[in-house]
């Protein structure tokens, strides 16, 4: 076959085009909350945190990890996302479970037809590596956490990168959903109770389900260790090559559910702002792209920033939401202890730290 009928067939099945990839910085080249920096999981199934952007670490048991992105990678990739153990629990009870978990936004499965006779095919590559071999397993599963699929991969080697190969067969029945709630849930087990395990494999069926019962418990031991790289989910039963996309793509792709505005030096600005009355300040910042959905804002502290203008001066007292869209977010300030004048104009800016952060989070 020549080149040129090469490339045309990967074009009709859709494997030469651009964002073939269902899972976003799948490289973990992304990593807006921590820089790389370490933090703590901890018990609580609502107790969850982010590695690399969109890749969530959930726990639920007496184990306790510490988390972060590292620079340690197979060859052609640069990060990946680390769990390692500090508290074992080598005990699951029933209901309890360690989990790394990507959701996937229904907006962006519309074309897999998932749910329907014409449900289409996927599949899963991803390098992992690991101090504890054994079996382990991967999860699919919809909104409703009422369809899930099964399918298991082995560590050989303990502490070497290994690259996996999953079919995911699409599920013909069930609500899979094209709104921009999750549409599908993509899972890695790393440990799981016996409510959720399950003996069938490869096909789909009622119900949650997280593993089979020889599923490795990562937290058996201290300073056992589990990570993850190069994720790609794409349409079709053939797996291709990672697709490396340029960091600002990934990015932007990323800024969709978070978006972290981060101090670089002392006194950085944040957003325009004016003294609506003596008391309170309004502000406006616009959103780098359009988010998923209204944000939530979170900060580092109100004693991080200030109110910088030639009608008044002081640290704030609050920074309240008072409008959202997926756009933009419009804040204000109430003064207890500075004053403005009316009308005049300045800037929200970090107050002499250069570690201040304000953070919008439209997660799902």
């Amino acid at each position: 076959m020549s080149k040129a009928a090469e490339l045309a067939a990967l074009i009709g099945s859709g494997q030469a085009q651009g964002n073939k990839n269902l899972i976003i910085n799948g490289a973990m080249t992304v990593d807006q909350r921590h820089s790389g920096s370490s933090f703590t999981v901890v018990n609580g199934n609502s107790t969850t945190g982010v590695i690399a952007d969109r890749f969530r670490v959930n726990e639920a048991s007496g184990a306790e990890f510490t988390a972060q992105r590292v620079a340690d990678a197979p060859v052609g990739f640069e990060y990946s996302s680390k769990l390692t153990v500090t508290t074992a629990d080598s005990s699951l009870g029933s209901t309890e479970f360690h989990r790394v978990i990507q959701p996937i936004e229904g907006k962006n499965i519309s074309n897999l037809n998932w749910g329907t006779s014409n449900a289409k095919t996927l599949t899963l590559t991803f390098y992992v590596k690991s101090s504890v071999t054994g079996q382990y397993y991967i999860s699919v599963f919809n909104n409703a956490a009422d369809r899930t699929l099964l399918k298991g991969y082995t560590i050989d080697s303990a502490n070497t990168w290994e690259k996996k190969t999953i079919t995911i067969i699409g599920d013909q029945t069930g609500t899979w959903l094209t709104t921009n709630a999750v549409g599908i849930h993509l899972m890695w087990s790393l440990g799981t109770g016996s409510t959720y395990q399950s003996s069938t494999l490869d096909a789909y069926q009622a119900g949650f389900y997280m593993a089979k019962s020889d599923q490795v418990n990562i937290a058996a031991s201290v300073n056992s260790t589990w990570q993850l790289t190069g994720v790609q989910l794409e349409v079709g039963d053939v797996a291709t090559a990672f697709e490396h996309e340029d960091i600002g793509t990934t990015l932007r792709k990323c800024q969709r559910y978070f978006h972290r505005f981060q101090s670089d030096t002392n006194y950085d600005a944040f957003a325009p702002a004016y003294w609506l009355v003596t008391t309170q300040v309004f502000s406006m910042y616009e959103f780098p792209v359009t988010m998923r959905t209204q944000p939530s804002l979170s900060i580092s502290a109100t004693s991080d920033w200030r109110i910088h203008s030639n009608g008044g001066d002081g640290v704030l007292g609050s920074l309240v939401v008072n409008r959202a869209t997926p756009n933009n977010m419009q804040t204000y300030s109430d003064q207890s202890s500075n004053t403005g004048t009316a009308g005049h104009a300045g800037a929200i800016r970090n107050n002499n730290n250069a570690s201040a952060y304000i953070e919008f989070s439209a997660e799902l």
